[in-house]
């Protein structure tokens, strides 16, 4: 198996332009990508339990990975929610899987959401993580419309080794992640 593209551009282009704009002395000290989080929240799987079933399944297909089903922590009543009960899906991505998601985000899954003018700028933590939202999980072209029983968003969270906002911007900029807005300082 080849090296996935981003992989390579990381290592060729996302280093240098980095190494220059933030002045580092040390090709350590540039941050990268360490894992990619996809989350979903399925707050109607409290009444239908095969929501759950459907939503690992897709976020399977999606990741090219194993998701697991979320429990909750605690029991809400005004909710109707006991503990342990699933109520979501997750699957984390490190390594060449990563890339490989990445990959198939920017180029393919975010140009084809409706109306797209790019993702916020403001969903970074202060950390240098970044997360934003997808409405449908119907951009990803592995999942087959006719056989999606609900319509369902995803957060999806990057993380990295950047120790502030503005280099995890100019690392997910330099990926090629299509911010619309002016980033906040």
């Amino acid at each position: 198996m080849s090296t996935p593209r981003l992989k390579e551009k990381y290592t060729n282009e996302v280093v240098p332009a980095l190494k220059e704009q933030f002045g580092y002395k040390n090709v350590m000290q540039v941050p990268k990508l360490t894992k990619i989080v996809l989350n979903q929240g399925m707050g109607a799987a409290v009444a239908d339990k095969r929501l759950i079933d459907a939503a690992v399944n897709e976020m399977t297909m999606i990741a090219g990975q194993k998701a697991v089903p979320t429990k909750s922590k605690k029991d809400i009543s005004n909710f109707k929610l006991r503990k342990g009960v699933a109520i979501g899906a997750r699957v984390t991505l490190r390594g060449e899987r990563m890339y490989e998601f990445l990959d198939r985000l920017l180029a393919i899954s975010l140009p084809r959401i409706r109306d797209f003018k790019g993702v916020n700028a403001k969903g970074f933590d202060g950390r240098g993580n970044y997360t934003f939202g997808v409405t449908e999980q119907i951009i990803y072209p592995e999942i087959d419309i006719d056989k999606v029983s609900r319509i369902n968003g995803m957060d999806i969270t990057f993380v990295t080794t950047a120790q502030n906002d503005s280099e995890a911007y100019a690392l997910l900029k330099e990926f090629g992640m299509p911010f619309n807005n002016i980033k906040k300082s």
